[in-house]
């Protein structure tokens, strides 16, 4: 059996508020809807640590559906996914752009166009 697949580096963490909904990212204090505040590691073992924290939060359903996001970190410090799928994720509706997190988060502009 073939061991399971890292997650490529670096990487946030990511997943979904259970009472709101929202997206949400992990940071050193907690949980932000800001994906400029999530915490980017780039080892295994922090990457390792931070899904811990995940399945920490999931189980005292805090959040649902954590998992790790593998990014690049844009110019204005902003980790941006690498994947289409997660992009469109942090931004919130693709067919309005003056609604969802792109609307309230300008910085994220960036996520866009990647």
């Amino acid at each position: 059996m073939a061991a399971p697949k890292a997650p490529a580096l670096p990487a946030i963490l990511l997943a979904n508020d259970l009472l709101s909904g929202d997206v949400v990212f992990r940071t050193a204090g907690g949980w932000s809807r800001d994906p400029k505040d999530a915490r980017v590691v780039d080892t295994a073992e922090a990457a390792a640590a931070l899904e811990a924290e995940g399945k920490a939060s999931m189980a005292a359903n805090a959040v649902i559906d954590a998992y790790l996001v593998d990014v690049d970190v844009n110019e204005a410090g902003v980790p941006v996914p690498r994947h289409f799928r997660e992009r469109y994720k942090i931004l919130g509706p693709s067919n309005r752009p003056d609604l969802g997190k792109q609307a309230e988060y300008t910085h994220l502009s960036s996520a866009r166009r990647a």
